[in-house]
C-alpha cells in the first residue's frame, strides 16, 4: 500500500483570472525537502510523473467534508523544470483570499511508487522519487517547498540564493532540538521562517514542553453538538422534508436546504469515513450510500415519515373528535368494562361498619388489526433528485392511512342499516330501548334538538335509575344537511325572548364528508360520556414507514403499516335521528 505524501507550493495572484476563477501555481521545483532520517527530492520529468484524473484542489490535505473540495486541477504542465498548474476555484471565499494575497502557497499530494537513494556533500541521506502520482493540491498557509507558490507574471523570476554555512549550521541546530522535544517538522520549520536563533529556539522548546506536560483542564458538556451525527441526521431530515412539503425550514436545517439526494448520500459516506469520496461518480455514491452505510436509508425513511404523518394528520376524519383514544399492548381483544355507578353512600354510625355496595357489570370488546401497503422510489428517481415522486407516495400513503380509520370508525355508526354496531347486549348501538334513537325521523329543528338533549340528558346508569347527564357537545352531519345546521346553530342577537336560538354556540358541527342522506347524531363528550373508543399499538401510534433495498425494482422500498382498532364502548353518549 503506498503512502499519500504532501509537500507545498504556491500560488501567483498576478495570474488571477475573477470572472473564470482560475489562477496559476508552481506545483513543485522538485527542491529537497527535509523529512525525518532523509532529504526528500522529486523528479521533475513527465517520464517520472502520473497526473491523477480529476485531480481536486482541497483545503489543507482535509477530505473530510465536502466542503473542503475548493475547486480542481486543469492543465499540470511542465516549464523549465518545475511543475506548474492551472487552479479553477469554486469556493468564493477562497477565490478572494488569493486575490487578497492572504494565501500564496498550496501543496500537493502524491504517492510515490519507486524511490532511488543516495547521499548529498554532507553525508546526508537523500531519498528521490523517479516515479510518482500526483492526487491532489491543497492551499495552504505555509508550503514546504518555498518556490511551490502562486504564480506571480508581474514579478521576476528569481534564483534562489544558497544559505551560508552560518545559516545552514543554525537550521540543522533547530532541527536537533526540535527532534529532541518531540516536536514535529512544522514547529522547526516555524521557527527557522521566524529568524529565531538557536537560543530562542531552544526557550521556545521549552515552553512547548511545558505547555504539553499541563494537564488539560476537563469540562462536561450537557447537550447535543452541532457536529454530533444524531443532531446532523435530525436537521438533515427537516430539509429534506421540507423541500418535499414546501415548507419553511428552521435555521438550523436551512445549510441543507440546497442539498440534493445525491449530496446527502455523499456526506453521510464522507462522514462515515470512506476513503476517496470525492473522486466518485453519481451513481457509485449512491450505490455506497445505501449499501454500506445506515444514515442515507435512515434519512429518506425519516423524511418520508414526516410527508407520511403530516398528510394522514390533514387527512383525518372528524369523527376520532367523537372517540376516545387508548393503546394497547398487543393484539389481543380489547374490553371496556361499564361499572353501574353506586347510587349513593351509606350513612356510617359511631362505631358502625362501612357495607358493601354491589354493582352491575357489561362487557364491550375490539381487537386491532395491521393494514399496509408498499410503494417504490426507483433508482431513476433518486439518481434524478425526484422528490417530487417520494413526496406525493408519501402523500397518498398518509391519506390512505387516514382514511383506513375513517372508515372503520363510519363502521360502527353505518351498521345494521344506519343503527349502529351490535353492542353486547345483542341490540344495535341506537334502538329504542337503549333511549337515543328518535322514534320517527325529522329534520334538524328547535324542537328536534330539543328532543335529543333531553333524551341525553335522561339516560340512567346501569341500575336503571341514576341519571348519567350526558351534556351534548357535537352535531354531526352528512354534507347534504351542513347548512342547515350552520342555520341552526347561529347565534343571533335576539330582540324577543322568541327569538333566542337556544342552541346557538352550544354544540360543535362535524361535517362527515363519507355520510349520506338526512340522518343526524348528538354526541356527548368523550372524555366524560364514551360511545366510540379507537386504539393504536403502544408500540406503533398512527402509520409507520421503514424501508429497505429493493429487491424486486432498483431503488428503496417502502413499506407503510397500520396498528388500529375502533369499536363502540357505550350507547348513553349518543344520540340519532334517521331525518326527513
Amino acid at each position: 500500500m503506498t503512502i499519500l505524501e504532501t509537500r507545498a507550493a504556491t500560488i501567483a495572484p498576478a495570474t488571477l483570472n475573477r470572472e473564470a476563477g482560475t489562477v496559476d501555481v508552481v506545483l513543485s521545483t522538485g527542491a529537497p525537502v527535509k523529512r525525518a532520517g532523509y532529504v526528500e527530492r522529486l523528479a521533475i520529468d513527465p517520464a517520472a510523473v502520473t497526473i491523477a484524473p480529476r485531480l481536486p484542489v482541497l483545503d489543507s490535505h482535509r477530505q473530510a467534508s465536502i466542503q473542503d473540495v475548493k475547486g480542481r486541477v486543469e492543465n499540470v504542465r511542465f516549464e523549465a523544470g518545475q511543475l506548474v498548474a492551472t487552479l479553477r476555484i469554486s469556493d468564493p471565499a477562497a477565490l478572494a483570499a488569493i486575490e487578497r494575497g492572504d494565501v500564496t502557497g498550496v501543496s500537493i499530494g502524491y504517492r510515490v511508487a519507486k524511490w532511488q537513494d543516495s547521499s548529498d556533500a554532507t553525508g546526508q541521506r537523500v531519498r528521490t522519487a523517479t516515479t510518482w502520482e500526483l492526487v491532489e493540491c491543497s492551499l495552504v498557509a505555509i508550503p514546504a517547498d518555498p518556490q511551490a507558490l502562486i504564480r506571480s507574471a508581474t514579478l521576476p523570476e528569481l534564483s534562489p540564493t544558497a544559505p551560508d554555512a552560518a545559516t545552514l549550521e543554525t537550521r540543522a541546530a533547530i532541527r536537533a532540538i526540535a527532534a529532541t522535544a518531540g516536536l514535529d517538522s512544522a514547529w522547526s520549520d516555524s521557527q527557522i521562517d521566524s529568524g529565531a536563533d538557536v537560543t530562542a529556539a531552544r526557550s521556545a522548546a521549552f515552553d512547548a514542553m511545558a505547555q504539553r506536560s499541563a494537564q488539560p483542564i476537563r469540562t462536561a458538556t450537557v447537550g447535543a453538538s452541532g457536529d454530533d451525527p444524531a443532531v446532523i441526521q435530525a436537521r438533515q431530515v427537516e430539509a429534506l422534508s421540507a423541500r418535499m412539503m414546501g415548507t419553511a425550514p428552521t435555521d438550523a436545517a436551512r445549510p441543507f436546504m440546497q442539498m440534493g439526494l445525491t449530496d446527502y448520500a455523499r456526506d453521510a459516506l464522507t462522514r462515515s469515513g470512506t476513503v476517496g469520496v470525492a473522486m466518485m461518480g453519481r451513481e457509485e455514491i449512491l450505490q455506497r450510500a445505501m449499501h454500506t452505510v445506515s444514515d442515507f436509508p435512515e434519512l429518506l425513511t425519516g423524511a418520508g415519515n414526516r410527508v407520511l404523518a403530516d398528510a394522514y394528520r390533514r387527512a383525518e376524519s372528524p369523527l376520532k373528535q367523537l372517540a376516545r383514544q387508548r393503546t394497547a399492548a398487543d393484539f389481543r381483544p380489547l374490553s371496556t368494562l361499564k361499572i353501574g355507578n353506586f347510587t349513593k353512600l351509606e350513612k356510617v354510625t359511631e362505631a358502625g361498619e362501612i357495607k358493601a355496595l354491589s354493582t352491575a357489570e357489561a362487557k364491550e370488546g375490539y381487537s386491532l388489526e395491521t393494514f399496509g401497503g408498499i410503494f417504490s422510489l426507483s433508482r431513476k428517481a433518486i439518481i434524478n433528485d425526484d422528490l417530487g415522486a417520494f413526496a406525493r407516495w408519501g402523500e397518498m400513503m398518509g391519506q390512505a392511512a387516514a382514511e383506513t380509520e375513517s372508515g372503520q370508525l363510519l363502521a360502527l355508526l353505518s351498521a345494521n342499516a344506519r343503527a349502529g354496531v351490535t353492542m353486547g347486549d345483542g341490540k344495535a348501538l341506537f334502538h329504542v330501548d337503549h333511549g337515543n334513537l328518535a322514534g320517527t325521523g325529522a329534520a334538524l329543528s328547535e324542537a328536534t334538538l330539543d328532543a335529543a338533549r333531553q333524551a341525553m340528558r335522561t339516560q340512567k346508569m346501569m341500575d336503571g335509575t341514576t341519571p348519567v347527564n350526558v351534556v351534548p357537545r357535537f352535531l354531526v352531519v352528512s354534507p347534504a344537511r351542513e347548512t342547515a345546521a350552520e342555520k341552526l346553530l347561529t347565534s343571533i342577537q335576539a330582540n324577543t325572548t322568541a327569538d333566542v336560538n337556544p342552541f346557538g354556540g352550544k354544540l360543535s358541527l362535524i361535517v362527515e364528508p363519507r355520510l349520506t342522506g338526512n340522518g343526524w347524531f348528538i354526541f356527548g363528550d368523550p372524555a366524560t360520556a364514551p360511545v366510540l373508543e379507537y386504539a393504536y399499538l403502544s408500540s406503533a401510534q398512527g402509520p409507520q414507514l421503514s424501508s429497505r433495498d429493493g429487491w424486486e425494482v432498483l431503488g428503496r422500498e417502502f413499506r407503510v403499516t397500520l396498528d388500529f382498532g375502533a369499536g363502540a364502548t357505550d350507547h348513553r353518549g349518543a344520540y340519532r335521528n334517521a331525518g326527513a
